[in-house]
């Protein structure tokens, strides 16, 4: 791929109409057919970090991953349906151990009803890797005093770490959010913490645990490529991922070229490609019966194709090619930051990186073949 694929100009009749924007289709692309232009990826890619659900959202976003050459994903998904995604995606998808969501008693849910989740996650599907959510959200979801629960290494983040520890898996880490956050929705140091607070408890728990680490969203700060060199020069057992698609293109397109291409280089085989794709059944009902969480960024079929194509698309778009122009899905952290600017579909700048082929495999599987499939017994 050589240049992102933009939308084609009318030329006859049979040009289709452009379609509408949306939020996950500001450009009124054809994902599918975009596909087919960008061709296959330099090496099949491994999505590192995923939440695919549902029974119907599970073989669209299966066709949505094809397309753009994902060949096996790590996911998040909730544990009664990792069955039927397992159904559908056999061999292609791996489970990540996470907490009963769900559950209306949250307490239960990341105490002991974690560790059950962690068993069961290991024991019926081979599961060797869990989650550690530690967003200074927590404290919101959580409000009542839980010191046991909102650091990274309080008693019950080391209780399901030492689980982890005894069945032979390795951690993923969530363990901050974006600036534009701490900025504005976090400004109150005293109940959240600063952004480098957050990163006391980690060190800790990665000096403590010595299996593999993968941060996710590039460690929770892309926006400061300093401050993660030194975190990953001092612990060797840590790793980032891409994850997050709007953060990732919003903040890594910021950086210089070089400097962000020196910073994948100096850790080659520790950045792992994520897209933070969440599919869930949801997406596919235009009247919602539910509150979960991002059931409002689609309403039918083919708007869920795109909500999981668009992120694809601009990962592609942002490590393979050279365009620059706005990215293809709206950004509501702009507004966040800049009301008197922006609105809630306002897209952040995609800039291309271009990177050299060896980084591209790397970064698409390299990395986690070595990391991740080692770890699980999938690549010798």
């Amino acid at each position: 791929m050589h240049s992102a694929a933009r939308p084609s100009s009318p030329t006859d009749a049979r040009t289709p109409p452009p379609r509408p924007p949306t939020a996950s289709n500001l450009l009124g692309l054809d994902y599918r057919a975009e596909a087919v232009r960008m061709g296959p990826p330099a090496i099949p890619i491994i999505d590192a970090h995923c939440h695919v659900g549902g029974h119907g959202a599970v073989r669209i976003f299966d066709e949505a991953r094809r397309a753009y050459g994902v060949d096996r994903v790590y996911s998040m998904t909730p544990l009664q349906q990792a069955q039927s995604v397992r159904d559908v995606m056999g061999d292609a998808v791996r489970f990540i151990a996470v907490p009963n969501w769900s559950d209306k008693d949250r307490g239960h849910a990341f105490r002991q009803g974690y560790l059950d989740h962690i068993q069961e996650f290991h024991d019926r599907f081979g599961s060797r890797m869990l989650k550690i959510w530690a967003s200074p959200r927590f404290r919101e979801l959580l409000p009542d005093g839980a010191t046991d629960l909102w650091e990274i290494d309080a008693p019950w983040r080391v209780k399901a770490c030492e689980l982890g520890e005894k069945l032979g898996m390795m951690y993923m880490v969530h363990v901050a959010d974006p600036d534009t956050w701490f900025a504005t929705r976090y400004r109150d140091a005293s109940k959240y913490g600063t952004k480098r607070h957050q990163y006391t408890a980690l060190e800790r728990m990665l000096d403590r645990f010595g299996a593999p680490w993968i941060g996710a969203h590039m460690g929770g700060w892309p926006e400061d490529l300093d401050f993660l060199d030194g975190l990953l020069d001092r612990h060797p057992n840590l790793h980032l991922d891409t994850s997050a698609t709007k953060w990732m293109i919003r903040e890594l397109s910021r950086h210089p070229r070089q400097r962000l291409i020196d910073f994948l280089t100096r850790w080659h085989g520790r950045i792992l490609f994520g897209s933070d794709i969440v599919a869930q059944d949801d997406h596919l009902q235009p009247a919602k019966a539910t509150t979960s969480p991002m059931a409002d960024l689609a309403d039918s079929p083919q708007s869920a194709f795109d909500l999981y194509a668009s992120r694809y698309w601009a990962l592609r778009t942002m490590w393979e090619s050279a365009h620059s122009a706005p990215a293809n899905i709206a950004d509501p952290d702009l507004m966040m930051a800049n009301p008197a600017n922006h609105t809630a579909m306002s897209p952040a700048h995609l800039e291309g990186r271009s990177l050299p082929r060896e980084l591209l495999e790397s970064l698409y599987a390299g990395a986690a073949r070595s990391v991740v499939e080692r770890w699980n017994g999938d690549h010798p």
